[in-house]
């Protein structure tokens, strides 16, 4: 069978690329090893699907710390607001949620899934589920096409790579593009888990005093050698079992990653604000005021509202303060010491959970070696690339998807064009 375009994987990038191909008019071949298309896009968001974010293009730049700078070109093709009435017109009306997050009314990633599907059947895409890839073949510079493990052969004037990275593997990401674009000449850049939990052999995390306690809008940074903070994000986290997570956490995780590389350490440190609306002298007056108003009230009591009170206890006990006793008992030493600890938790990190748990691949095919306007390989005719298979990783928050939605398009259409123009 001879196609103009085949795309190699049916998740967010695949399904627009292969839209995006189809509109030029060129003959598609979408091909998944998994059983159903979407399979990554159906639990995005927690199973409602964000399918990009509204905050202007320099934001959301800044919000993709792995090569976001790289997305400019693109950004000026097709961008977020671009997505936002691609999806309209495809039926999908959305709305805006915090922080820009854009979701489907419904509310269902499914119906986002389904939409992508029924417009490629529209543009009479061909598409191969359970169909398993054994090599992308070329010739003379240029792509010639594809062989499938079942032995077959598939012609193509162009193939685009959109087959993921190697986090969220039961999605079908398992990393088989890398190989594929080495083949190619390219150079893929270390691969590490970004948006993971963080893990930590802490005693308080070995014996779970703190499991399951969330603190709320908290900021949470990771430290240099020197003890100043690299990155902070303000945002919710969580205790585990065997660690920290939550949105804080996530967001924090490749740098604590990055971290123990460069320390060459086998720990780094995490510094937790629990308060971080409030500076450290402003918190330690108040705090003396409150005394002086009621110097027999029980310490913790004069703390109450302060910070949730199994972790108000916890740090109380650290500093070695006895929450029943007078406030007024306390030495202003020992108050210092705990406010210290409400704006400056030191917690011991060892690493993250592996790559397989990471919501997001960072590393991945260089962007170095990619055209930024059209997603083609400056190495292979014919090739091309899209989401999260390249260097490219955000934070969770519609920030991925962006990225893979418009990387996707460009590739499409670019691919599609480029067939025609050769066939």
């Amino acid at each position: 069978m001879k196609y103009d375009v085949i795309v190699i994987g049916g998740g967010p990038s695949g399904l627009m690329a292969s839209i995006a191909a189809g509109e030029t008019g060129a003959k598609v071949l979408l091909i998944d090893k998994g059983n159903k298309l979407g399979r990554k896009l159906a639990i995005s968001g927690g199973g409602r699907c964000n399918v990009t974010n509204r905050l202007p293009v320099e934001e959301i730049v800044k919000h993709i710390p792995g090569n976001g700078r790289f997305l400019y070109s693109a950004f000026s093709v097709f961008n977020n607001e671009d997505i936002i009435s691609f999806f309209e017109n495809l039926g999908i009306q959305l709305k805006e949620e915090d922080h820009g997050r854009m979701f489907p009314i419904t509310d269902k990633a499914q119906s986002v899934v389904d939409a992508l599907i029924g417009e490629l059947k529209r543009l009479k895409v061909d598409i191969q589920t359970n169909t398993p890839v054994e090599k992308v073949e070329y010739e003379d510079g240029r792509v010639k096409g594809v062989h499938l493990k079942d032995g077959r052969f598939f012609e193509a004037k162009s193939v685009i790579l959109a087959v993921g990275g190697k986090s969220v593997p039961h999605t079908g990401s398992t990393g088989d593009g890398y190989a594929w674009a080495e083949e190619a000449g390219h150079t893929i850049t270390e691969l590490y888990p970004t948006e993971v939990p963080v893990t930590s052999g802490e005693p308080f995390i070995q014996n779970k005093s703190l499991q399951g306690l969330s603190l709320r809008n908290v900021a949470l940074s990771v430290l240099n050698k020197k003890g100043k903070p690299v990155i902070t994000h303000q945002m919710d986290m969580i205790f585990t079992h065997f660690g920290l997570s939550g949105p804080a956490v996530l967001r924090c995780s490749q740098y604590v990653v990055k971290e123990l590389k460069k320390q060459k350490a086998n720990t780094v440190t995490m510094s937790l604000d629990a308060i971080p609306d409030k500076h450290e002298e402003q918190l330690f007056q108040e705090m003396l005021k409150l005394i002086k108003a009621d110097p027999k009230k029980a310490f913790k009591n004069v703390c109450k509202g302060l910070l949730p009170e199994r972790y108000l206890l916890f740090l109380l006990e650290q500093v070695g303060i006895d929450g029943q006793a007078a406030a007024g008992q306390i030495s202003h030493e020992k108050i210092r010491q705990f406010v210290k600890l409400c704006k400056q938790f030191p917690i011991q990190v060892n690493g993250t959970l592996s790559l397989e748990k990471a919501f997001v691949t960072g590393g991945g095919i260089s962007v170095k070696e990619i055209h930024p306007k059209e997603m083609a390989s400056k190495l292979m005719a014919g090739l091309y690339f899209c989401g999260e298979i390249l260097d490219i990783h955000g934070y969770t928050g519609g920030y991925n998807i962006t990225a893979a939605l418009v990387t996707g398009r460009l590739a499409g259409t670019n691919a599609g064009q480029y067939a025609r123009s050769h066939s």
